[in-house]
Protein backbone atom coordinates (compact mmCIF):
# COMPACT_ATOMS: atom_id res chain seq x y z
CA UNK A 1 0.00 0.00 0.00
CA UNK A 2 1.29 3.44 -1.03
CA UNK A 3 1.70 6.17 1.92
CA UNK A 4 2.67 9.52 1.95
CA UNK A 5 5.96 8.62 3.57
CA UNK A 6 6.64 7.08 -0.14
CA UNK A 7 6.77 10.47 -1.46
CA UNK A 8 9.34 12.22 1.12
CA UNK A 9 12.64 10.38 0.00
CA UNK A 10 14.87 12.14 2.28
CA UNK A 11 17.56 12.30 -0.85
CA UNK A 12 15.21 13.85 -2.53
CA UNK A 13 13.95 16.48 -0.22
CA UNK A 14 18.09 17.77 -0.01
CA UNK A 15 18.67 18.06 -3.27
CA UNK A 16 15.45 19.86 -4.16
CA UNK A 17 16.54 22.36 -1.21
CA UNK A 18 19.96 22.45 -1.60
CA UNK A 19 20.04 23.55 -5.52
CA UNK A 20 19.56 26.72 -6.34
CA UNK A 21 15.97 26.78 -8.61
CA UNK A 22 13.34 28.82 -9.62
CA UNK A 23 10.18 27.64 -7.33
CA UNK A 24 6.80 27.94 -9.08
CA UNK A 25 4.47 28.80 -5.87
CA UNK A 26 0.89 27.80 -6.69
CA UNK A 27 -1.21 29.53 -3.91
CA UNK A 28 0.73 32.37 -2.77
CA UNK A 29 -1.13 35.69 -2.44
CA UNK A 30 -0.47 38.62 -0.94
CA UNK A 31 -2.65 37.43 2.14
CA UNK A 32 -0.32 37.45 4.68
CA UNK A 33 -2.54 35.07 6.71
CA UNK A 34 -1.60 32.12 4.42
CA UNK A 35 1.05 29.83 4.97
CA UNK A 36 2.61 30.32 1.69
CA UNK A 37 3.42 34.26 2.57
CA UNK A 38 5.56 32.87 4.94
CA UNK A 39 7.23 29.91 3.20
CA UNK A 40 7.80 31.58 0.46
CA UNK A 41 10.21 34.12 2.05
CA UNK A 42 11.87 31.09 3.63
CA UNK A 43 11.97 29.28 0.24
CA UNK A 44 13.60 32.68 -1.11
CA UNK A 45 15.52 34.35 1.65
CA UNK A 46 17.06 31.18 3.37
CA UNK A 47 17.20 29.08 0.74
CA UNK A 48 18.36 31.24 -1.99
CA UNK A 49 15.47 30.03 -4.24
CA UNK A 50 13.96 31.94 -7.12
CA UNK A 51 10.14 32.71 -6.16
CA UNK A 52 7.75 32.77 -8.73
CA UNK A 53 3.88 33.49 -7.22
CA UNK A 54 0.98 31.71 -8.88
CA UNK A 55 -2.58 32.79 -7.74
CA UNK A 56 -6.09 32.96 -9.34
CA UNK A 57 -5.54 37.13 -9.69
CA UNK A 58 -2.07 36.77 -10.79
CA UNK A 59 -0.96 38.93 -8.19
CA UNK A 60 2.58 39.13 -7.11
CA UNK A 61 3.85 38.52 -3.96
CA UNK A 62 7.26 39.95 -2.07
CA UNK A 63 8.14 42.00 -5.25
CA UNK A 64 8.15 39.14 -7.35
CA UNK A 65 6.09 39.41 -10.86
CA UNK A 66 2.92 37.05 -9.74
CA UNK A 67 1.29 34.69 -12.58
CA UNK A 68 -2.09 32.88 -13.38
CA UNK A 69 -1.07 29.58 -14.65
CA UNK A 70 1.95 28.06 -14.56
CA UNK A 71 2.00 28.15 -19.00
CA UNK A 72 2.09 31.98 -18.48
CA UNK A 73 5.85 31.86 -16.24
CA UNK A 74 9.14 32.34 -19.14
CA UNK A 75 11.81 29.80 -18.44
CA UNK A 76 12.14 26.43 -16.71
CA UNK A 77 10.85 25.69 -13.72
CA UNK A 78 12.86 22.97 -11.44
CA UNK A 79 9.95 23.14 -8.64
CA UNK A 80 6.43 23.70 -8.62
CA UNK A 81 5.17 24.05 -4.80
CA UNK A 82 1.61 23.30 -4.42
CA UNK A 83 -0.42 25.31 -1.85
CA UNK A 84 -4.19 23.93 -2.95
CA UNK A 85 -6.55 21.78 -0.98
CA UNK A 86 -5.80 18.33 -1.97
CA UNK A 87 -8.65 17.98 -4.50
CA UNK A 88 -7.55 20.83 -6.53
CA UNK A 89 -3.67 19.35 -6.80
CA UNK A 90 -4.46 17.29 -9.87
CA UNK A 91 -4.65 19.99 -12.28
CA UNK A 92 -1.54 21.84 -11.11
CA UNK A 93 0.72 18.86 -11.09
CA UNK A 94 -0.53 18.20 -14.65
CA UNK A 95 0.07 22.22 -15.68
CA UNK A 96 3.03 21.10 -13.87
CA UNK A 97 4.24 17.95 -16.28
CA UNK A 98 2.90 19.94 -19.21
CA UNK A 99 5.28 22.87 -18.52
CA UNK A 100 8.01 20.63 -18.03
CA UNK A 101 8.92 21.26 -14.50
CA UNK A 102 11.25 19.34 -12.93
CA UNK A 103 9.66 18.60 -9.63
CA UNK A 104 6.36 19.08 -7.88
CA UNK A 105 6.14 19.41 -3.83
CA UNK A 106 2.62 19.23 -1.86
CA UNK A 107 2.38 20.98 0.57
CA UNK A 108 1.35 19.45 4.13
CA UNK A 109 -2.24 18.05 4.24
CA UNK A 110 -2.05 18.03 0.44
CA UNK A 111 -2.34 14.91 -0.51
CA UNK A 112 -3.13 12.89 -4.46
CA UNK A 113 -1.88 10.05 -4.89
CA UNK A 114 -3.26 9.45 -8.53
CA UNK A 115 -1.35 13.21 -9.33
CA UNK A 116 1.95 12.35 -7.56
CA UNK A 117 2.08 8.71 -9.46
CA UNK A 118 1.40 10.84 -12.60
CA UNK A 119 4.09 13.12 -12.35
CA UNK A 120 7.04 10.41 -11.11
CA UNK A 121 5.56 8.20 -13.86
CA UNK A 122 6.56 11.44 -16.41
CA UNK A 123 9.58 11.81 -14.64
CA UNK A 124 9.29 14.44 -12.22
CA UNK A 125 10.82 14.30 -8.45
CA UNK A 126 7.44 14.13 -6.51
CA UNK A 127 7.33 15.42 -2.71
CA UNK A 128 3.83 15.17 -0.79
CA UNK A 129 2.32 16.37 2.59
CA UNK A 130 5.41 18.08 3.70
CA UNK A 131 6.66 21.01 4.37
CA UNK A 132 10.22 23.12 3.34
CA UNK A 133 10.14 24.99 6.95
CA UNK A 134 9.77 21.66 8.33
CA UNK A 135 12.34 19.57 6.09
CA UNK A 136 15.29 22.31 5.91
CA UNK A 137 16.07 22.13 9.27
CA UNK A 138 17.01 18.21 9.07
CA UNK A 139 19.41 18.77 7.08
CA UNK A 140 21.21 21.90 8.46
CA UNK A 141 19.76 24.42 5.85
Amino acid sequence: MVSTSDYQDPATIRRLLSTMGRWAIVGLSPNTRRPAHGVSLMIRDRLGMEIIPVNLAGQGVHGEAGYRTLAEIDGEIDVVDCFVNSQKVGPVVDQAIEVGAKAVWLQVGVVDYEAAARARDAGLDVVMDTCPVIEAPKFGL
